[in-house]
């Protein structure tokens, strides 16, 4: 963070300023100081409305404490630490250094092994669908038998969701893929 920025927005990340106007939710929850949420705009702070549950909330101005006051409130909560008996981390220069997260490649064609099957690694070739629970669904929905390929064929379509999911979250700079993450398949009575 730049010297003169004292959070950044909790829905897209832009730095706010010291002193700055930003806007809160009104929900007492979104603003504690252990989770403090703090948005640079209102379209930012109704983005989170998406994944909380509030029954009536609004955005609310502020305005962020100046440097001086903002160094005095971290004291205040580190003595506060110390006194309750929690644990308590030095204080630290803050980094500038870009966080680096991993994005997922694409998928990639895979060269067929001798025994036919894919060329994956292992973790990659574990299944992730529930094979008798999704025999029950299409056998308690159509009446029809499932062959036990099917559950091989709907893990590969997962673990594509799944990485484009992860795109996603990190192109938002998230450590948490969110359900908004997954991309919406068309729902088909």
């Amino acid at each position: 963070m730049a010297d003169n920025t004292w959070l950044k927005c909790s829905a897209c990340r832009r730095e706010l300023p010291f002193g700055g106007v930003h806007w809160v939710c009104s929900v007492s929850t979104c603003n504690r100081n252990r989770m403090r949420l703090v948005f640079c705009s209102v379209a930012c702070w109704d983005s989170h409305l998406s994944t909380v549950r509030h029954r009536e909330a609004w955005a609310v101005e502020a305005r962020a404490p100046s440097a001086v006051e903002w160094a005095r409130e971290q004291e205040a909560e580190r003595a506060a630490d110390i006194a309750s008996g929690r644990a308590v981390a030095a204080p630290t220069a803050v980094s500038t250094a870009p966080v680096v997260r991993r994005m997922v490649d694409p998928p990639k064609p895979v060269a067929p092994t001798s025994a036919g099957g894919l060329a994956l690694a292992d973790a990659e070739r574990d299944m992730l669908i529930v094979v008798s629970k999704l025999k029950k669904y299409i056998k308690d929905r159509s009446g029809m038998n499932t062959s036990d390929a099917v559950a091989e064929v709907l893990s590969d379509h997962v673990r594509a969701i799944c990485d484009e999911a992860i795109r996603t979250a990190a192109t938002d700079e998230r450590k948490t893929v969110l359900d908004r993450d997954v991309p919406k398949v068309p729902r088909r009575s």
